[in-house]
C-alpha cells in the first residue's frame, strides 16, 4: 500500500541510508537504514536541505542546521492539519505513509452509516485520532506520554476538531484496555500502533514480538458486537505483514467473520517512481464495510 495524495509531504529521493524529504516548505534529510543503495543523488535540493539529522554511534543523534528553521511548523492532510518539530531520535512528529490508513478508517466510519466509537491505541500525536474525528467518529486517544497527548490536542485544535468528541488519555495503554473490559465499554474500531521496544514504569522490557499475542488477546473482548475495523500497524522488521494477518485471522474471524488484510506500507520516491517500505499494516473488517 502507498500513499500517493500528499500536498504537503514529498519523498524527494533517497541513497546511502538518507532520505531527502519535503515537509510543506522545509526539506530535511535522515536516516532510514533501509535504504542499503547508493545511487546517484538525483534531487538538487540535497545540497539545499534546512537540516540534516546525523546519528551517533553511542545512540541518539543530533540534528545539524543548515539553514533558518522554524521551531515549530504546520503541513496539512485534507481537512488536518500537524503540528511538526524536529525531535530527537530523527523524528517530526507524525509518520506521513500512515495517510494511506488515515483514509481507511475515515472512508469505513463515513461508510457505517452509524454512531462509531474508535480506540486509538499508543496515538503519539493523534493523526489517526484526527481522521475518525473529522468523518464523525467518537474517539478514544490513549497514549502513556504526556507531551504527545498535548501535542496531539494541539494539532486537534490547528485543525479546527477541538469541539469533535475525542477523550485525550495520559494512560498505560494495556491497563486502560483492562479497566474497560472491567467496565463493560466497548468499541466499533481499535486502531493500534505499538511500539517495537520499550521500558515500562518498573525497568520491565517490551518486546512487541513476545507482548503483541498478549495484547490482542485482551482487546477483543471490548470490541463491539458489530464492529466495523481493527488496525495493527508496525514498525517491527521481525514482524512481517503475513504474521500480523495470522494474528489477526485468529483473534478475530472465528468470532467476528469478516476478512483481514495486511501488505507493507510505503512512500513514492519523485526522483525514480518507486515506493519506499516503510512499516506493515494489518486490518480486519467485517464483511458488511469490506
Amino acid at each position: 500500500m502507498r500513499t500517493a495524495d500528499w500536498k504537503d509531504y514529498e519523498l524527494l529521493d533517497t541513497t546511502a541510508g538518507q532520505r531527502l524529504e519535503r515537509w510543506g516548505d522545509v526539506i530535511l534529510i535522515r536516516p532510514d537504514p533501509q535504504i542499503i543503495w547508493n545511487t546517484p543523488k538525483a534531487h538538487p535540493l540535497w545540497e539545499k536541505a534546512h537540516a540534516k539529522y546525523h546519528r551517533s554511534n553511542t545512540g541518539g543523534g543530533y540534528w545539524e542546521e543548515k539553514r533558518k528553521i522554524p521551531s515549530v511548523w504546520s503541513v496539512k492532510y485534507n481537512n488536518m492539519t500537524f503540528r511538526l518539530k524536529t525531535m530527537g531520535f530523527k523524528h517530526t512528529g507524525i509518520f506521513p505513509e500512515q495517510a494511506v490508513n488515515w483514509d481507511f478508517v475515515m472512508n469505513k466510519i463515513k461508510g457505517a452509516k452509524r454512531p462509531v466509537k474508535v480506540l486509538n491505541l499508543f496515538g503519539y500525536t493523534g493523526a489517526a485520532s484526527l481522521a475518525c474525528a473529522s468523518a464523525g467518529a467518537q474517539v478514544c486517544h490513549v497514549d502513556a506520554s504526556k507531551g504527545m497527548v498535548m501535542w496531539a490536542k494541539e494539532n486537534a485544535a490547528v485543525s479546527g476538531l477541538t469541539e469533535k468528541p475525542i477523550r485525550w488519555l495520559v494512560d498505560d495503554c494495556v491497563k486502560f484496555v483492562q479497566r474497560e473490559q472491567r467496565r463493560g465499554n466497548t468499541y466499533d474500531g481499535i486502531i493500534m500502533d505499538p511500539p517495537s521496544y520499550g521500558r515500562g514504569p518498573g525497568g520491565e522490557v517490551w518486546k512487541l514480538e513476545e507482548q503483541l499475542y498478549n495484547l490482542l488477546k485482551i482487546c477483543v473482548p471490548v470490541m463491539s458486537q458489530n464492529p466495523l475495523f481493527f488496525l495493527l500497524n508496525s514498525y517491527t522488521t521481525g514482524l512481517s505483514p503475513a504474521v500480523m494477518a495470522y494474528l489477526l485471522s485468529i483473534m478475530l474471524t472465528k468470532k467476528f467473520g469478516g476478512t483481514v488484510s495486511a501488505d507493507e506500507i510505503g512512500l513514492p520516491v519523485t526522483s525514480t517512481g518507486l515506493v519506499l517500505p516503510c512499516g506493515s499494516t494489518a486490518i480486519w473488517q467485517s464483511e458488511a464495510s469490506a
